[in-house]
């Protein structure tokens, strides 16, 4: 526990509504949510008084008003009792042993996603490595994967879509990844059709195929492309098609293939599409497909935050996408999507690490505490904390060397999903 030098200290009797304070305990050792707040109520300040502590830090800054004098402890006598006991039957610890459960699960729910996205990132991987020289194997492996994925996402129930950690690695497969996660996801949100949902799984899953005709040097460049280079580059959607006619892809998958950079106001490429002439699934992708080349560009320097890249494609390039689509994806994503870093306001500072579509200003937010280890970081879940919401957004600069180390923002945004069972969304 780092505690600055120049702390202040106050008498448990100095306490009152508006301080905010630090609890120099272990987490398990009070039954507050978090180790750090600012006091709200009587209660509260009773529950602190009964902790054994014999001074308590506050910040000023962040407190609505001074504490009590300390000419008035003698007219407010405070009895330290044994924590234990007096703790042990009270109504706030059992909410904490509550909340401690909910964490678990959480976390246990998180490492499970993780070892599906691992396992699909291989299949992807495989997928693109074997498609020149086993292009039947590689259409079956990917028909089963989309298939799984698809039965999973349209199953009833919420869906809670995670950013996942960055120990997992950084894999230029995981684009393809995304792009088919979030595609599907949209999908549920529109409520498409099984088959529809399969053939845009399929799209998504193969829409960069023709980048393996094109020489990595370009791929990889992280200065402006020149116009010969450029050109090269868009040649990857025609050579998508190519391979996926070969494999065996459906048609309608093909179109998105060949359309993932086709914009409704005729500004993409390679045919410069309008939207009347966009094939319908090709629509979705290339919403999907733009918007994590915001998040995740080769020059990691220009990466902009999902906030950020769904902020900028609302306000500025909303007529470059069709209406009723890019707005479900707004709308799934939520305001602060996985991976975004956040204000929260009771002023702690977290990382959203998972979205329910269904309920996108209530995500799962990892918080910084530091009177808390960071491997047994607090994970909020705003749908069940009723008193917290998200106040505003920030972006990983912007953020105390401490902090940054301690939410570790992923470096580049990557999703995987989690059918919930009905009743049971986080």
């Amino acid at each position: 526990m780092n505690i600055p030098d120049n702390a202040t200290y106050i008498n448990p009797s100095q306490l009152c509504v508006g301080l905010y304070v630090h609890l120099d305990l272990g987490w398990m050792d009070h039954p507050f949510s978090f180790s750090s707040f600012k006091i709200k109520n009587q209660d509260q300040i009773h529950t602190i008084q009964q902790l054994g502590l014999q001074k308590i830090r506050y910040e000023q800054v962040k407190s609505d008003g001074q504490p009590l004098p300390e000419t008035m402890l003698e007219m407010q006598p405070v009895s330290i009792a044994d924590p234990a006991a007096s703790l042990a039957d009270s109504e706030i610890l059992q909410e904490k042993k509550a909340r401690i459960e909910q964490l678990n699960r959480i976390k246990a729910e998180i490492a499970a996603v993780e070892k599906k996205f691992q396992a699909a990132a291989e299949s992807v991987r495989n997928i693109s490595k074997n498609i020149h020289t086993k292009p039947q194997e590689s259409l079956r492996a990917a028909d089963e994967l989309v298939s799984l994925m698809v039965e999973a996402m349209l199953t009833e129930g919420d869906v809670m879509i995670h950013a996942m950690n960055d120990k997992l690695g950084e894999d230029v497969y995981f684009h393809s990844l995304n792009v088919t996660v979030l595609s599907l996801m949209l999908a549920k949100t529109l409520g498409m059709s099984t088959e529809d949902t399969h053939h845009l799984g399929m799209g998504a899953m193969f829409h960069d195929i023709g980048k393996t005709e094109i020489p990595q040097k370009i791929l990889m460049k992280t200065e402006t492309l020149t116009k010969s280079e450029q050109t090269f580059l868009e040649l990857h959607c025609e050579y998508g098609v190519d391979i996926a006619k070969k494999v065996g892809i459906s048609k309608r998958a093909q179109e998105v293939v060949m359309q993932h950079h086709e914009l409704v106001d005729g500004s993409g490429y390679p045919l410069k599409l309008v939207g009347t002439k966009m094939a319908p699934l090709a629509k979705i992708v290339s919403i999907v497909n733009f918007y994590d080349n915001l998040c995740n560009p080769v020059n990691l320097g220009d990466a902009l935050t999902p906030y950020e890249a769904l902020s900028q494609m609302f306000a500025f390039k909303r007529g470059k996408f069709e209406e009723a689509p890019l707005k479900a994806f707004i709308r799934s994503l939520g305001v602060y999507p996985p991976g975004s870093i956040v204000q929260l306001s009771n002023e702690m500072l977290g990382l959203v690490i998972s979205v329910n579509p269904s309920k996108p200003l209530k995500p799962n937010v990892l918080v910084y505490d530091p009177g808390i280890p960071k491997d047994e970081a607090v994970i909020v879940n705003l749908d069940r904390d009723p008193d917290l919401n998200i106040t505003k957004n920030l972006r990983a600069a912007q953020l105390p060397r401490e902090v940054y180390q301690y939410l570790s923002p992923r470096k580049r945004t990557t999703y995987y999903f989690d059918p919930q069972q009905s009743g049971d969304a986080q």
